[in-house]
């Protein structure tokens, strides 16, 4: 009896172990999922529990894009096709904000935001970080093929502005890093105001 009662013991010692093992790996992963959403301090903070208060900030730099003819490549795409056409343009924009001091905002549809100079201040270097990104990525798409549409020649529309801002989480469900001001509604006007690269 005392034999079998050490070998249950053991076994649940290892179901145990096992199990903390599993909840570490997930925990990881999932604490990787909220600091790819959010800027790493302020997921970090929302993982502790504590409340994240907005923020103010003078001076950053703020670029939008948008694909030029968007709703009318749309409609004589499949969604699938739409989906996979983002995916890899966002792909080799991701890939290029890597090699500067940005901050990708959020995509919507195909608007692509991002911010220089916060969430960690970089001094004056925000407008020459965004200045630079941004004609890599006219660069980038210069070479851009569309799977589904691999003739057609992709442009977009940038828009950049610099000023002050205010930055906060928003939402518990699904929170959200967002910008407000009007440096974020002037970098918007300029984007769809301006010519087509």
């Amino acid at each position: 009896m005392v034999d079998k009662l050490e070998k249950y013991a053991n076994h649940l010692e290892d179901v145990v172990e096992e199990r903390t093992n599993q909840l570490t790996v997930e925990k990881t992963r999932a604490d990787k999922l909220l600091a790819s959403m959010l800027p790493r301090y302020i997921a970090e903070q929302l993982m502790s529990g504590k409340s994240v208060e907005p923020q103010s900030y003078d001076l950053v730099t703020i670029f939008f894009s948008d694909i030029v003819g968007f709703t009318s490549m749309c409609s004589v795409s499949s969604a699938m096709e739409v989906v996979t056409f983002l995916n890899d343009l966002y792909s080799l924009f991701d890939d290029i904000i890597k090699m500067y001091d940005v901050y990708k905002v959020e995509t919507i549809g195909d608007a692509y935001m991002v911010a220089s100079g916060l969430p960690i201040s970089n001094g004056n270097l925000h407008a020459l970080e965004i200045s630079t990104m941004a004609l890599h990525f006219l660069r980038g798409i210069k070479v851009f093929r569309i799977r589904h549409m691999p003739n057609e020649s992709l442009a977009i529309r940038t828009g950049i502005h610099s000023g002050p801002v205010v930055a906060g989480v928003v939402g518990t469900t699904m929170p959200r890093y967002c910008l407000f001001g009007d440096t974020v509604n002037t970098a918007s006007r300029m984007e769809s105001n301006s010519l087509r690269e």
